[in-house]
């Protein structure tokens, strides 16, 4: 493009030949009544079907479309992660490629952006999807996400959220991650809206995801729990643990030797406690260490997964 994009809008694609051409369509019509110079990336995330060849379509009739193309299939987050590094626009726009999302609502959500927010996330108010195997583990998952993280986003999973790319730029996206970008984001001190957005019945294939993704979901929380309350200090955090630890293997000793009992259990779990305190403690110091000489790379993973084909106007 001549101009320099100051907007960018990231979609992955799996998959998704019958909706391509509407959804850029809808796009294309979208960025062209919001005035600013724009780009449209794909990520192809390793399309068994026509997909890759209607974006390489796309790609040579519009010169805003940009395509990046995975070897194969390697998820929502990481398509998401190769798109936000390859964006040049100062606001970042990632959608779900499933005609789902409306890209009338990205002028809403960038209105919202431009009053000082680094996030703004689409709630799904309506949600056009199957209550048992969708809504219902995403109402408890976004509940527990909020809890955890004190991040109060009623739709965490929505893929249509608008973004300073200063901001997720510096985001460490990997597994199932994109989810919680409005947690990760505020480590960097970013302040998070959230605003209603339109929500479409899938009107093409079938969806991609159901109820057996919530254990990795509830697993990932974990995760996220360390990342937003205990990554500047997770010294701190696991020598609170060790001391809870080391409290009880104390215990069960004095209980031990006051009651004059033989016996191995007491002194076998208070053994056990003891070995933990000092685990737990070795690893806040290996926390630590990592935190002040660690270097996360992405880009070192992200370029073993493009295709060795020729790449479609990016990298």
């Amino acid at each position: 493009m001549k101009k320099c994009p100051q907007l960018s809008i990231v979609v992955p694609i799996f998959n998704e030949e019958e909706s391509i051409h509407v959804l850029f369509q809808s796009i294309y019509s979208s960025c062209e009544a919001i005035g600013k110079p724009y780009e449209i990336i794909f990520i192809d995330d390793g399309s068994s079907d026509q997909t890759p060849a209607f974006l390489a379509q796309l790609h040579e009739e519009f010169p805003c479309v940009r395509v990046i193309e995975f070897r194969k299939n390697y998820g929502q987050t990481l398509a998401m992660a190769a798109g936000f590094r390859a964006a040049r626009g100062d606001c970042v726009v990632s959608m779900d490629g499933d005609l789902q999302n409306d890209p009338a609502d990205i002028s809403r959500l960038l209105d919202k952006l431009n009053e000082g927010y680094g996030v703004v996330c689409g709630w799904r108010k309506d949600r056009k999807d199957k209550f048992l195997s969708r809504r219902l583990p995403s109402v408890i998952a976004n509940w527990l996400i909020g809890k955890i993280t004190k991040v109060p986003i009623h739709d965490n999973g929505c893929s249509l959220k608008a973004y300073r790319r200063r901001v997720v730029k510096q985001l460490p996206l990997y597994a199932d991650f994109h989810r919680f970008i409005p947690a990760m984001s505020t480590l960097g001190g970013a302040k998070v809206a959230e605003i209603e957005v339109s929500h479409h019945a899938r009107k093409f294939g079938e969806s991609k995801y159901g109820f057996s993704r919530a254990w990795r979901v509830f697993l990932d929380l974990f995760v996220i729990h360390l990342l937003v309350r205990c990554s500047s200090r997770p010294g701190l955090w696991f020598g609170k643990i060790s001391g809870i630890s080391f409290l009880m293997g104390l215990c069960c000793l004095l209980l031990f030797s006051l009651n004059d009992v033989s016996g191995i259990v007491l002194p076998s779990i208070a053994f056990m406690l003891l070995a933990l305190t000092g685990h737990l403690v070795a690893l806040g110091v290996l926390g630590e260490m990592v935190l002040s000489t660690g270097d996360y790379r992405p880009e070192l993973m992200l370029s073993t997964m493009l295709s060795t084909k020729k790449s479609s106007g990016i990298l």
